[in-house]
């Protein structure tokens, strides 16, 4: 359909709202623009018809603007929130157009006068704040990539909670950071699409892309904007930014300037780190081995899932960012296990800390809210409730029955940021705010009620006028009548507001002196005088403003502890970490007790030596059925000195290959993110980069068969792993001929073994792989076990050393529920081809078994023929229809 477009060159022309709304519209062209009419955003012209269709709302026609009708559509303001997350799902940008003033303050101006309006934030996926909009435990970046000269930066913010970040790092590694961060918007300079490397890697991107204008990304203009974002006038306290990690945040800044319309968020100092401080995990490996998410895409069954014991909202996202980002530092990881490994020995003040952070609140997102101006009461409480429950935990820490001294350093640290002694100003802040707030608070603050008794003595005043007005009229009403010497009653109306009524007898001595000095006549009626008194006049119009000053006086208070917030956001920030560091150390302490983890040892060696080794996520599945998880050993040496650096792993389907593969590489991102480990014992050489080729799946969005999509990833894992690396690679070539996968596999393993020299775990159905064991120096075999019993196919789960003699595929097609004449069927084939020869030629004799030789030298290629060279001199473009058809001929002649 043709959706009507707003002519903003007749904007003059319009009514004076409508040219309210083609400014914001001018102002964000490519935003849906929520234009506050009264108590409802508003949307007109195409704005109106793209949201109508994703939010199923009605479409109206309204009013008319350079002779067509108005499309229109609305939401209420009381319920925006729901409709603006259903539309940054869809992949809208919102601009909310907020009514500045009260309609009573722009009838001053004239009956005719308009309501100022003006946008006050532009809603995007990476700019929410709103808990109603945002996933509690889970992080919401807003990503920015630059540049320059063959350096790659990535700047990263969570508005919702200030933590600023940026990378320096290598273009090929670009892909492994972005997964690591998982934006949910990545704003983008438009010309690195015309990179096909760079373009590959932020099409795979997760989050909404957004492209800008290279403009944006020149580093004067970007260090300008970044300087005015942080109010400096140099970045050199920051440290020193290469000009690729300048241009990534000046993008960052140039978003927050335009979506948050002069509001500075409480931004952290930009911590700069190197790409190299962290695994790196590309998207494919970390969605094989579901670390944060399943397959199904939830959090149930990722790793994330089993291991999450923490009770707080920021301590989960803690842990998050801990399992996407390993650490590469053996000193950094040991720290965080000495945290654990005290929590996991102070049991008793492990649990009373667990459950003093339950009532923590999310301290950074509450704070985040309040400065941008979106916060609430409710805002103001999470911050009291944090700042009390730091004084808690710091007491517990002190009164410990099991002193957790020497304290790690990572709990000396959280203890310091949160202990009221070294942060006085915190402790008063909280102070205030326990004074200040009401035990139930709204969640908006001109909803009022939310300031205590006893905190504002003119808000009392207010109140108790508010609230007792018929109890201080009957006194007024008492203190008249004995000045009068008669009974007298105050009555009210909507013309004379409050006023004292009296009968004709007794208005006789009202009337007449001393008492005329005091009451003063309003009206006469046929039978009742009406009078009014300076004080009832005043008490009048008291009552009338008790319940506007009332609010009034709340929304002061509120204003005032809002800024008293923002002043103290710096040691607000460092407090809510300190509570997410606890709460995440006392969580894995939590888990490592239930799952009976050990502590791992990581160091600079190149060995992985796992004794006893589980599946976190299975056994945590099995354990729920009642039954029990098989654990086993593996042990590989990337120095080939201990063990061999290469272990082809054979055997049947459904012997748990794949989970053997996969709980090794989880040990390794679990010991490096500073976890315990489901093992007797894990002795771990730090892995810089874990790559996992586990399981098949197409990629058809990209044209790609499951055959191609395999070695697409298996060309990765061969170009980039390094002597430091991990690799777990599961049934390469499989999708494809049974020589040529086989000539695939035997080739990929050599190249592993002698030129990535890394860590590798080979699962394969290729027993003849197992020959490598006597062919290549540091290449060792083991086999998933497996029996037949009385015709029947048990599986052991035990990684043995030695080769599997059969994969059992029959077998295990019985078990699936294949058709008994089908199975029957497949056992006679299978005995005729293991009774004759699989090939005429000998498998020894095939070239992959022999030393690689030298590429051949490219046959001799004549020149092109007369066909060739007569198409090649044509310029289609540039040709009549008749001269086109006269070429077809000569080509046709010539063929």
């Amino acid at each position: 359909m043709n959706r009507p477009e707003p002519n903003l060159k007749a904007a003059e022309q319009a009514t004076p709202v409508m040219a309210q709304f083609f400014e914001a519209k001018a102002r964000q062209p490519d935003a849906l623009v929520f234009f506050r009419m009264g108590d409802f955003y508003e949307l007109f012209f195409d704005d109106a018809v793209r949201a109508s269709q994703a939010l199923g709302i009605t479409l109206t026609y309204r009013g008319k603007h350079a002779g067509a009708d108005i499309p229109m559509a609305g939401v209420p303001v009381h319920a925006a929130e729901a409709y603006l997350a259903k539309l940054i799902r869809a992949g809208f940008k919102v601009a909310v157009c907020e009514q500045m003033e009260d309609p009573a303050e722009a009838r001053k101006r004239g009956s005719k006068a308009v309501v100022r309006r003006d946008l006050v934030r532009v809603v995007t996926p990476g700019t929410l704040t709103e808990d109603s909009l945002l996933d509690a435990r889970g992080a919401n970046r807003l990503a920015a990539v630059a540049m320059r000269a063959g350096q790659a930066a990535l700047a990263s913010v969570e508005l919702s909670t200030g933590e600023v970040e940026v990378l320096r790092l290598e273009k090929a590694t670009l892909g492994p950071a972005l997964a690591a961060f998982a934006p949910s918007e990545l704003l983008v300079p438009d010309r690195l699409f015309a990179d096909p490397e760079s373009a590959a890697q932020l099409k795979a991107a997760p989050g909404c892309t957004q492209p800008l204008p290279s403009a944006l990304a020149e580093p004067a203009a970007a260090e300008a904007r970044v300087k005015r974002l942080y109010g400096v006038e140099t970045l050199d306290g920051f440290g020193g930014f290469s000009p690729a990690e300048v241009s990534a945040l000046g993008l960052i800044a140039a978003h927050l300037e335009t979506t948050q319309a002069g509001r500075i968020p409480p931004l952290r100092p930009p911590r700069r780190a190197e790409g190299t401080e962290a695994m790196a995990i590309d998207p494919a490996t970390r969605a094989s081995l579901e670390i944060d998410r399943a397959t199904s895409g939830a959090r149930e069954g990722s790793l994330l899932g089993a291991i999450d014991r923490t009770v707080t909202a920021p301590g989960a996202r803690k842990l998050a960012d801990r399992l996407a980002r390993p650490l590469l530092d053996p000193a950094r990881i040991a720290q965080r296990l000495d945290a654990v490994e005290r929590l996991l020995e102070a049991r008793p003040l492990r649990r009373e800390l667990r459950a003093a952070l339950k009532g923590s609140g999310d301290m950074a997102r509450a704070l985040s809210r309040l400065v941008l101006g979106r916060g609430g009461p409710r805002d103001l409480g999470a911050l009291k409730a944090g700042l009390r429950t730091g004084e808690a935990v710091c007491a517990l820490a002190l009164a410990a029955a099991e002193p957790l001294q020497p304290l790690p350093e990572e709990i000396a640290q959280a203890l310091e940021a949160l202990d009221p002694h070294r942060a006085p100003t915190l402790a008063a802040f909280a102070a205030k705010l326990e004074a200040a707030l009401a035990p139930d608070l709204p969640a908006l603050p001109r909803d009022g009620g939310f300031i205590a008794a006893g905190f504002r003595p003119e808000l009392d005043q207010a109140r108790a006028l508010r609230d007792d007005s018929r109890r201080v009229i009957l006194q007024l009403e008492a203190d008249l009548a004995a000045e009068a010497g008669q009974p007298l009653k105050i009555r009210h109306n909507a013309v004379l507001g409050y006023f004292v009524d009296a009968t004709a007898k007794q208005a006789e001595a009202l009337l007449r002196p001393p008492l005329n000095a005091r009451f003063i006549h309003r009206q006469t009626t046929a039978n009742q005088v009406r009078f009014t008194t300076t004080a009832l006049a005043e008490l009048d119009a008291r009552i009338a403003q008790a319940a506007e000053r009332a609010l009034a006086i709340e929304l002061q208070a509120f204003e005032d502890l809002r800024q008293e917030a923002q002043a103290l956001a710096p040691a607000l920030q460092a407090a809510a970490e300190a509570l997410a560091v606890l709460d995440v150390a006392a969580a894995l302490a939590e888990w490592a007790e239930e799952a009976g983890a050990a502590r791992p040892v990581v160091d600079d060696s190149l060995v992985f030596e796992a004794e006893a080794a589980r599946h976190p996520v299975v056994e945590a599945a099995v354990r729920r059925e009642g039954e029990a998880f098989t654990p086993n050993d593996c042990r590989l040496d990337g120095a080939g000195e201990v063990c061999a650096r290469l272990a082809v792993v054979t055997g049947p389907n459904m012997a748990g290959k794949s989970t053997f593969l996969r709980q090794n590489a989880l040990l390794a991102v679990l010991a490096q993110a500073g976890c315990f480990v489901p093992a007797k014992r894990l002795r771990l050489g730090v892995v810089d980069r874990l790559f996992s080729r586990v399981g098949a799946g197409d990629d058809l969005a990209r044209g790609r068969s499951t055959f191609m999509a395999e070695m697409v990833e298996t060309a990765a894992i061969l170009t980039q792993a390094t002597p430091r690396s991990l690799v777990i690679l599961d049934e390469i070539g499989r999708g494809t001929a049974t020589y040529d996968g086989l000539a695939i596999a035997w080739a990929a393993a050599e190249h592993l073994h002698d030129h990535n020299r890394c860590r590798a775990l080979f699962a394969t159905h290729y027993h003849e792989l197992a020959r490598l064991e006597g062919r290549l120096a540091h290449v060792c075999n083991l086999s998933m076990r497996a029996r037949e019993w009385n015709g029947e196919l048990v599986f052991l789960h035990e990684a043995a050393p030695g080769a599997a003699d059969r994969s059992y595929g029959v077998q295990v097609a019985k078990l699936a529920g294949v058709p008994a004449a089908v199975v029957a069927r497949a056992r006679e084939v299978l005995d005729r081809l293991e009774r004759e020869p699989g090939s005429p030629t000998r498998l020894d004799d095939l070239p992959l078994f022999a030393t690689a030789a030298e590429p051949a030298a490219p046959a001799f290629r004549p020149g092109p023929s007369p066909l060739e060279a007569a198409l090649k001199d044509l310029d289609p473009d540039s040709m009549s229809p008749r001269e086109a058809l006269d070429a077809l001929y000569r080509l046709k002649a010539l063929a």
